[in-house]
């Protein structure tokens, strides 16, 4: 037999229960068989055989008496109920007759002995025999009550309850004896509560049976203290309980609140202020009452605290001891002072919030960090191993494995310098393979084993130590050779491309191979013998895509379409696109009226397109000699797009994305970059969108092969050679300078870093002057970015608002009931509240710019309790995110944050009386911790 019973109360988070055995196979008269593929195909067979259905006999068992669902008094009641009986007894339950002593509920530390008998049984009865109280659960159950505490003539003393334990048992392994029956005995925890218990039991020949039933542990006086989840050093509060009296008169006694240290056990009722410690009451039968206590928590505690409280009335007594933890209310806050410098050679910045710290008199300094990389066109460099490593053996990994070999091979021929630099990432600068999700923990405010991106750090901190596999010649022959080999194997006979072996030909994934050949042609990545082995695939996909087009002209002229209205597909688009980069192979004959059909097409409806479209459209126009079109594109794309010195050029449609493939906001601004560096043929704004593409990956981990091959290919592509910069970056902090050439630098990227300590960290560091120099007298073309963080130690309640590209405002709202529905009204710092108010948190969040791994933790006062306290993943607004509830705090974690604003609300109830401090709400992206955001700190009051 397999039983248990644990705390009925965990039901509400989640229900458990357990099921017999379905040991029995089922025969039906229908079987399916189903084809694991892309075709649905089915067939049915009906099986003929007959079933032989047997009656089982109706079985009884006995029951715990009820009294049902009407009458509650007497023997049985007008509707034939029986009497009710509970262990313990209940208040609406007459008690057993009284013991010598007259303790009736008796102490919960004692031991409870279950037998389960397979013998004859009796009609269950209440009985009180002096050795306990029997009831009945469909077993016969025998409850010892402590016959040595009943029978002592004089009050014994307090038993303290300490065992909260949420599971009383689980004996998985019960057996019967030779007659068949079970023991166990336990010892039940001590909480006042309700107890599921569970019983699973099968005999040799497999019959089984389940039984649940639940039972209650109570006493006649019972004190039940309201305690907090915590409390914060400089709190004001009245720790509340609740005496029960489950007896049939009323009683008078005196409740006793006792602090202790946790760690030492020793007495702190001074510390903590607590000059009340006795409270008498007065309850009523079967009624409670409250008794309150005032404390001040006090500063540098830095210990938990144990409360004993305890509720004495004549013979009856109860007492709870139990620990609350005691946090610090001030909080190591990390400021942050983005520093981004573009086609600047010296700027200056001002961090208020550091200038002006002198005005505080409870501000201790931490530290004061400042990083800064020179170069970032080379974290794109970095994602390259993604490319290489992606697991799965599908046509467009195959080739994208083709891709990285190729663009690495290309990248160290023809910029030796690269090799370099690899071979110093690999053996000396090893630090500069590590994920951005690793840097700078000590910066972060949520360390990276808290939140759920372990797996995504570990996972990027692989791809960059790939790079030196990447990047190692003999190596990356073979891989080319061994990609390209298996690449052919799954091109089909016609020259379509089939997605994953032994499918059909996919007209898109052909496409999207072409075109990286194509790109890779035009990097002049692909030369010589490469060229010649891989144009044995582009001699027969360029034909079977020119079928392809021709089918769809086909299609229209089938169907009678008027063909003069738009019929350009995205399909159609990246088909033209692609054929530009090939114009040595001619179009065939047959395919010639289609191919100027859609070109026309094109050149008429490119604006009803999206943008990534519309640059596409201009290139592939472009290629075939359209002066006219292109430039008018190009002028359109120009109007609509925007301009920020910091972030570059861009388009509003990328922030909203999309599921398709022409919606991707990576592969659009590549696209962008090759279309204004082949039409527009001006450097300044190809820099100004390769900014754009460079600043995305500062704040996030470019996940697809698609988008990281696409934007290695844009920043290679031309324009100013980014990854051939050298610079040299002086920052002034106040009187204080910091060289890059003083320490060693990151190879490549340029990256350093350097930490003051609290003792050198003063506030004219707030004045903080770049200054950039490059080696030759070249213009600086590529951005360069850091940040100056400084940490500092604060009282909760006087931090006050800091933003960057994150803005976080944080109210809090009086919801009250009115004639209209519920209002709420915002609460002002210092405004009083009542207990039992409901409270709304209002969190407004905006951000400048998409971020990935984003942390929110928002803080609340330890009077508030919440009511979603279940952590799950949510979904609204367009927005997903994981909320967890802890016990001082609820946190959001982002896995994708968009441009935008958001709000967030979630309700509390406000459980004590005092003064407490409300704490801040911080955010932070992991990624770029440089991007932080708290709100201001507040108290809030309670009557």
């Amino acid at each position: 037999m397999l039983a248990g019973m644990y705390d009925a109360s965990l039901d509400q988070f989640k229900t458990h229960n357990w099921y017999k055995p379905n040991i029995w196979p089922g025969l039906y008269n229908t079987i399916y068989w189903n084809i694991n593929g892309f075709a649905k195909v089915s067939s049915e067979e009906f099986n003929r055989r007959e079933y032989e259905y047997l009656t089982a006999p109706n079985k009884s068992y006995d029951q715990l008496l009820t009294s049902g669902y009407y009458g509650r008094y007497g023997d049985v009641d007008s509707y034939g109920a029986a009497k009710e009986i509970r262990i313990r007894g209940v208040s609406s339950a007459p008690p057993p007759p009284p013991s010598p002593s007259g303790n009736v509920g008796g102490a919960l530390d004692e031991v409870v002995t279950v037998g389960f008998g397979g013998g004859k049984k009796s009609k269950p009865k209440a009985d009180m025999d002096g050795n306990g109280v029997y009831d009945s659960i469909s077993f016969n159950m025998k409850t010892t009550i402590g016959i040595d505490k009943l029978n002592n003539g004089q009050s014994p003393d307090v038993q303290v309850r300490k065992n909260f334990n949420e599971t009383a048992f689980f004996f998985p392994d019960l057996k019967t004896d030779a007659e068949g029956n079970i023991e166990f005995s336990f010892t039940i925890p001590e909480a006042l509560t309700k107890w599921k218990l569970m019983t699973l039991a099968h005999s040799k020949d497999l019959a089984s049976a389940y039984s649940e039933k639940t039972t209650v542990t109570q006493k006649p006086l019972m004190v039940q203290p309201n305690a907090p989840r915590f409390m914060r050093e400089g709190d004001n509060m009245e720790f509340s309980a609740k005496i029960v009296n489950l007896g049939e008169k009323e009683v008078t006694g005196i409740a006793t609140l006792e602090l202790l240290d946790a760690a030492t056990n020793k007495p702190v009722d001074g510390w903590f202020k607590n000059v009340f410690p006795n409270q008498y009451f007065t309850v009523a039968a079967g009624q409670s009452a409250a008794v309150k206590f005032p404390m001040e928590i006090p500063f540098n505690f830095n210990s938990a605290m144990t409360y004993r409280i305890v509720a004495k009335a004549g013979e009856f007594s109860d007492g709870e001891e139990m620990a609350i933890p005691i946090l610090t209310n001030r909080m190591l806050v990390t400021e942050s002072m983005p520093l981004n410098l573009r086609n600047q050679t010296t700027k200056t910045f001002k961090f208020d919030k550091l200038l002006n710290s002198g005005s505080s008199t409870t501000i201790t300094n931490h530290a004061l960090t400042v990083e800064y990389t020179s170069n970032p066109a080379w974290y794109a460099v970095q994602a390259l191993p993604y490319l290489m490593e992606y697991p799965y053996e599908c046509a467009e990994q195959t080739f994208n494995r083709y891709y990285a070999n190729t663009l690495a091979s290309y990248i160290s021929r023809s910029m030796p310098k690269i090799k370099a630099v690899f071979e110093r990432w690999k053996n000396v600068d090893t630090a500069a393979l590590l994920s951005n999700l690793q840097k700078n923990e000590e910066l972060k405010s949520a360390l990276l084993q808290e939140t759920p991106w372990v797996l995504d750090a570990q996972n990027e901190n692989q791809q960059k130590k790939n790079i030196a596999l990447l990047f190692d010649m003999v190596r990356m022959s073979a891989e080319q050779n061994k990609s390209f080999n298996k690449l052919k194997e799954m091109q089909s006979s016609n020259g379509g491309f089939v997605w994953f072996k032994g499918g059909a030909d996919d007209r898109y994934m052909t496409q999207y191979i072409a075109t990286g050949i194509g790109h890779l042609r035009k990097l002049n990545a692909l030369t010589g013998d490469n060229y010649q082995t891989i144009k044995t695939i582009i001699d027969k996909a360029v034909p079977y895509l020119d079928k392809k087009i021709k089918e769809d002209y086909d299609e229209l002229i089938r169907y009678k379409a008027k063909m003069s209205e738009n019929h350009l597909s995205s399909l159609q688009i990246q088909y033209l696109y692609m054929r530009s980069f090939f114009p040595e192979y001619k179009v065939a004959a047959a395919s010639q009226t289609a191919f100027n059909y859609y070109n026309g097409q094109a050149k008429k409806y490119w604006l009803s397109n999206s943008k990534y479209m519309q640059a596409m459209i201009a290139l592939a126009l472009h290629r075939s000699n359209d002066a006219t079109t292109p430039k008018a594109i190009i002028k359109s794309l120009k109007e609509n797009a925007i301009s920020k010195e910091e972030l570059g050029m861009y388009w509003k449609e990328w922030t909203t994305g999309g599921y398709y493939w022409h919606q991707a906001p990576i592969e659009s601004q590549a696209m962008m970059i090759e279309a204004f560096m082949d039409i527009d043929k001006n450097n300044t704004t190809v820099d100004d969108l390769k900014t754009w593409l460079l600043k995305q990956k500062q704040t996030q981990n470019w996940k697809t092969t698609k988008a990281t091959a696409e934007a290695c290919y844009a920043l290679l592509l031309g324009g100013n050679n980014w990854l051939a910069e050298e610079k040299e970056v002086s920052i002034n902090l106040g009187n204080t300078i910091v060289k890059s050439t003083d320490d060693a630098t990151e190879a490549g990227t340029g990256y350093f870093k350097k930490r003051f300590e609290a003792e050198k960290v003063k506030a004219n560091m707030g004045n903080i002057t770049v200054n950039i120099t490059k080696s030759s007298n070249q213009q600086i073309s590529t951005s360069s970015w850091g940040s100056v963080y400084w940490q500092y130690f604060e009282d909760l309640d006087k931090i006050t608002s800091a933003e960057t590209p994150l803005k976080l405002v944080k109210k809090l709202f009086i919801e009250k009931n009115s004639d209209k529905g519920p209002v709420l009204i915002a609460l002002a710092d210092g405004a009083q509240l009542k207990v039992g108010d409901k409270i709304k948190v209002r969190i407004e969040l905006k951000v400048d710019r998409d971020m990935e791994y984003v942390h929110m933790k928002d803080m609340r006062a330890a009077c508030m309790e919440p009511t979603n306290v279940l952590s799950e993943y949510k979904y609204q607004g367009g927005l997903g995110y994981y909320e967890s509830t802890k016990d001082a705090s609820t946190n959001f974690f982002f896995g994708w944050l968009a441009r935008g604003s958001y709000v967030f609300e979630y309700p509390m109830f406000v459980t004590h009386a005092g003064n407490f401090s409300n704490g801040i709400t911080t955010i932070q992206c992991m990624y770029a911790p440089e991007f932080t955001s708290h709100s201001e700190g507040i108290r809030v009051t309670v009557e």
